[in-house]
Formats: structure tokens, C-alpha cells, sequence
């Protein structure tokens, strides 16, 4: 094994322990390691990773700066070992993800889309997206981690929702609603009425028993939209993660009506979340004009008031 080599199984290792799947990074990484062999270099430089991440000619150019991206932070790593590593600047190969403005969904949404569930659905596979979408849209959590959900992870005494397999390895606890508890726990008594013993140590279940897919659960998810009449919804169509939006949105919005510090409470928003930290969050600052329109209106009366 080649020096370089070494040090970046090094650097996965130690990222991945601080909760980084690095499921990119350990696919293209030991490429980049392979190509900078192949070109008979001593150490990482900035011409050679920058043909690196453009060699592939139907790339795009998100698609090369992503590449760029995952050597950057590499070097970052290595040149503490190696003074000799170049870093490449940031400002090559710039790209800007633009975010997709979200769909807000109402109150009204919500219940169309969990009636959709329970009127066009087998019964217990009706159940079953009834009570899913009902928990996304109160809870804010991710699609992945609801259906990563095991039949432990809902604490019943505690009335809160135990997240263990939540992006970048972070786990949470998140507090529930007493109507979204005592939902779960119905949905659980008839889960457990028709599959016992069970199939899967999963808390939501397919009719065959066993862990739900993302896959299974978007077509259905869309199948929903339609019968609930919101498909033709403009300028944007509703999304399964918007459900996730909406809520932080909200969020954000009755924070605003309700006169409170929202720079100060954003930190417990983002917990909530499970972000990586505040600044993820502040995204939804400016992501609606309802908000901006909002935020605007408090500014306006804080400026209008006597000094």
C-alpha cells in the first residue's frame, strides 16, 4: 500500500467517526489516488486534481466542482501530514447548487393527502401512509429516518420519537405531540393485531410485514398527490421532503407572529431538525417570500418604535 493511499483510509476512518458517511468520497477518493499514481506524482497538486475532476468528458460542471470538492477537503487533511500538498483554491471550478424553492404544505394539504390514504388504499397499507404522512408533517423529520424507525424508537412513556439512524450519524430524541403519539401507538396495535409474531423489526410496515422503501413509498406518495386533487398545484408540485420544509417553515412563521427572539431559538430548531448546525437552517430564513415578507413587517415595527 502506497503512501497516499494509506492516508486516505486514514482520512475516511477518521471522518466517518465523527458521524460522516462519506459514501461519495470513499467511492471516487481511491480513483483520484490511482490517477495521481498513474501520473508518477510525489504529492497531491492542484493541476493534477483539477484534471482529475474533469476527465470525465459528460460531466457537468456541478458535477466536476463536486470532484473537486471531495479532493479539497482530502488535501486539507494530507498537507497537515505533507507541507509539500496543494490545496485547490475554492474559487476553482465555482458551482452554486440552486435550492428549490419548497411547497409549503397547508394544514387543508396535509388532511386531503392522509384522507387520500385512507379512502383509495387497502386498509392497513391506508393506515400505514395515513399515520407516515401525518408524522412527517408534524414532526419535520426525514423521509429516510421515518422509515428507518424500529418498534423501540417510540417511547410511549416519554412521548418522544427516538432517532438513531438520522443523516451523518447524528441521533436525536424528538418530543411528539400528544394526538401524534397517540396516533402512533394506534397505528402500533393494529400493526402488531395482524403481524404477530412480527416480520420486521421495522415501525412502519409494508403488507407483506416487512421494512418500507424509499422507493415503494414515492410512488405511492405521488399516486396521493393526484387523488387528492394536488398535482396541478403551480408554479412548484408538492414533494414528499417538503412535507419537512413546511414544517421548519411554519415554524419559523408562528415564531414571527408570536413577537419571539427567532435568531435565538434557531440553534433549538436546528436540533430539532437534526442539521449539522444553525446555518443549514437559516436557509429557510429566505426561502418563501411569506417569511421574508414577515421578517420585513417585524423589522419595519422595531424601527418605528422610540428609541
Amino acid at each position: 500500500m502506497t503512501r497516499l493511499r494509506y492516508r486516505l483510509g486514514q482520512y475516511l476512518q477518521v471522518r466517518r467517526a465523527l458521524g460522516y458517511k462519506l459514501e461519495r468520497a470513499g467511492r471516487l477518493l481511491p480513483d483520484f489516488v490511482t490517477f495521481v499514481h498513474q501520473a508518477r506524482a510525489a504529492f497531491i497538486t492542484t493541476e493534477l486534481a483539477l484534471a482529475w475532476a474533469t476527465q470525465s468528458p459528460r460531466g457537468t460542471p456541478a458535477w466536476a466542482a463536486a470532484r473537486l470538492s471531495l479532493v479539497r477537503g482530502f488535501a486539507q487533511y494530507v498537507r497537515a501530514l505533507d507541507p509539500r500538498t496543494e490545496i485547490p483554491p475554492a474559487t476553482l471550478l465555482p458551482h452554486h447548487r440552486l435550492r428549490r424553492t419548497p411547497y409549503l404544505y397547508s394544514d387543508a394539504d396535509v388532511r386531503a393527502l392522509m384522507d387520500a390514504a385512507h379512502a383509495s388504499l387497502a386498509p392497513f397499507k391506508g393506515a400505514t401512509y395515513r399515520t407516515l404522512l401525518g408524522l412527517l408533517a408534524s414532526t419535520g423529520i426525514r423521509v429516510g429516518e421515518a422509515l428507518a424507525l424500529d418498534h423501540g424508537d417510540h417511547d410511549v412513556a416519554d412521548g418522544v420519537l427516538r432517532i438513531r439512524h438520522a443523516k451523518f450519524g447524528k441521533a436525536r430524541q424528538v418530543p411528539l405531540h400528544p394526538s401524534t403519539g397517540a396516533a402512533l401507538t394506534e397505528y402500533r396495535r393494529l400493526r402488531d393485531r395482524i403481524f404477530r409474531p412480527p416480520r420486521s423489526p421495522s415501525f412502519f410496515v409494508s403488507r407483506a410485514g416487512t421494512r418500507l422503501h424509499y422507493k415503494n413509498v414515492h410512488t405511492a406518495f405521488l399516486r396521493l398527490v393526484r387523488t387528492a386533487g394536488l398535482a396541478d398545484r403551480r408554479p412548484r408540485r408538492p414533494r414528499l421532503h417538503d412535507l419537512r420544509h413546511s414544517f421548519a417553515m411554519h415554524t419559523l412563521r408562528d415564531w414571527y407572529h408570536a413577537g419571539v427572539d427567532v435568531e435565538a431559538r434557531l440553534p433549538w430548531l436546528s436540533t430539532y431538525l437534526g442539521h449539522v448546525g444553525p446555518a443549514t437552517t437559516y436557509w429557510y430564513l429566505t426561502a418563501t417570500p411569506e417569511l421574508v415578507t414577515v421578517a420585513h413587517r417585524r423589522l419595519e415595527r422595531f424601527l418605528e418604535e422610540p428609541s
